[in-house]
């Protein structure tokens, strides 16, 4: 499960090539079946057309990029009518508001929560008066433009962790360890650390604001490469797959 700001701006690799190939622009929702069926893809080079790749040719979606067989699974939108027309449907789900049938605004939708490997839209995080809790897609009945319609009973099934939307419970106790997780994530941070410390940039490296972070020629020291972490996974991505030595 992964929240869907967690795949924008990921790098698109195509594991035939052993390249990247674009990336993540936006994530395109079909309200209808409340799953996300495809996701837009940027590239310097394609300045005009618009062009997209099918959640179902996605072979893998992790921390640091999208996987894809090879660039064929990248489509014109044009090629594909079902993707344009859900385009020009513009289905915001973060910053939609949330109505019940009975017409009670319930709060507003700040991010949305996706099954990375079918693309089925598992539930949303939902900003209240007071606090945010999570409901589950069990309890949207329309995903619209602007508004989201929901179940008049959807209030009584507020969930307060996301990971509660896979039934899991031993995921959920999981994430109560935070001890043990940050420990974990630190070693990883700590192997990153090595394997780019002393490195040299073969391009210039920028964040997603676009403000350069590390020219092209730039040797990576320690505190580099501590940067780049804080950065986020995709300005990561970007700097391991652009370094010699």
């Amino acid at each position: 499960m992964k929240k869907s700001n967690q795949f924008v701006g990921l790098p698109i690799i195509s594991i035939a090539d052993g390249a990247e190939v674009g990336h993540v622009k936006s994530l395109v929702v079909n309200p209808k079946e409340g799953m996300v069926d495809f996701l837009t893809v940027e590239h310097a080079d394609w300045q005009i057309s618009v062009r997209a790749v099918p959640f179902k040719k996605i072979v893998g979606v992790g921390e640091f990029a999208v996987m894809i067989e090879d660039s064929t699974s990248i489509f014109d939108l044009t090629e594909i009518p079902i993707a344009n027309e859900l385009v020009q449907k513009k289905i915001n789900v973060v910053g939609a508001k949330l109505i019940d049938r009975k017409g009670q605004l319930i709060g507003e939708a700040t991010e949305f929560f996706i099954n990375e490997d079918t693309g089925a839209i598992l539930g949303l995080e939902l900003s209240l008066r007071s606090k945010k809790v999570i409901l589950s897609s069990e309890q949207l009945i329309t995903y619209g433009r602007d508004l989201i319609v929901i179940k008049e009973e959807a209030q009584l099934n507020f969930l307060d962790k996301a990971e509660m939307l896979l039934g899991n419970l031993n995921e959920v106790a999981a994430t109560v360890e935070q001890p043990e997780v940050t420990q974990e994530l630190s070693e990883f941070q700590e192997k990153q650390l090595t394997l780019l410390t002393g490195r040299t940039t073969t391009k210039d490296i920028f964040e997603r604001n676009g403000n350069l972070l590390f020219p092209n020629g730039t040797t990576l020291k320690k505190e580099d490469v501590r940067k780049a972490q804080e950065k986020g996974p995709a300005v990561l991505a970007e700097l391991s797959m652009n370094v010699v030595g």
